[in-house]
């Protein structure tokens, strides 16, 4: 597994979600996957291009993704993903990512990032722009959060 690619996202993760009010963030499992993903709930997909070229993935169960929203909307609740909810959980990913970038331009590697595109559902297909996939799976205060990096 490439560390280099899937370090920035991890130290991402550990620096944010602190700052949104998330206490416990365990990383759970680092593994690597073919290029074909399958998640339920949403998932974010964004584009990185630069240096480093390929796409990321977030995915998380649809009750974690209301969690999640709530939480950064200040303790609002959210009984449905609705756009407000849905928008959150977007800002979310696009958190995440441009903080790997950061991370990534602190070992001289130069990345931009694409606006996030949510898919919605079931047993949601995804192919990433690579065969070979790095995969992270966080237990964040109990959401289940699964981060794909397909870079080269």
């Amino acid at each position: 597994m490439d560390l280099t690619i899937i370090n920035p996202f991890i130290a991402s993760v550990t620096d944010v979600m602190p700052q949104l009010g998330f206490a416990n963030i365990d990383l759970k499992e680092q593994s690597e996957k073919s290029k074909k993903i399958v998640a339920s709930g949403i998932v974010l997909t964004l584009g990185i291009v630069g240096d480093k070229k390929g796409n990321v993935a977030y995915a998380i169960d649809t009750e974690g993704a209301k969690q999640i929203a709530s939480i950064m909307m200040m303790g609002m609740p959210v009984d449905e993903l609705d756009d407000m909810a849905k928008s959150a959980i977007s800002e979310l990913s696009n958190m995440l990512t441009a903080n790997a970038a950061i991370n990534f331009s602190n070992d001289n590697v130069t990345v931009d990032i694409s606006p996030p595109t949510m898919l919605t559902g079931e047993s949601i297909e995804l192919s990433m722009s690579k065969d070979q996939v790095m995969c992270v799976e966080f237990d964040i205060d109990g959401i289940k959060l699964e981060i794909n990096v397909a870079l080269d």
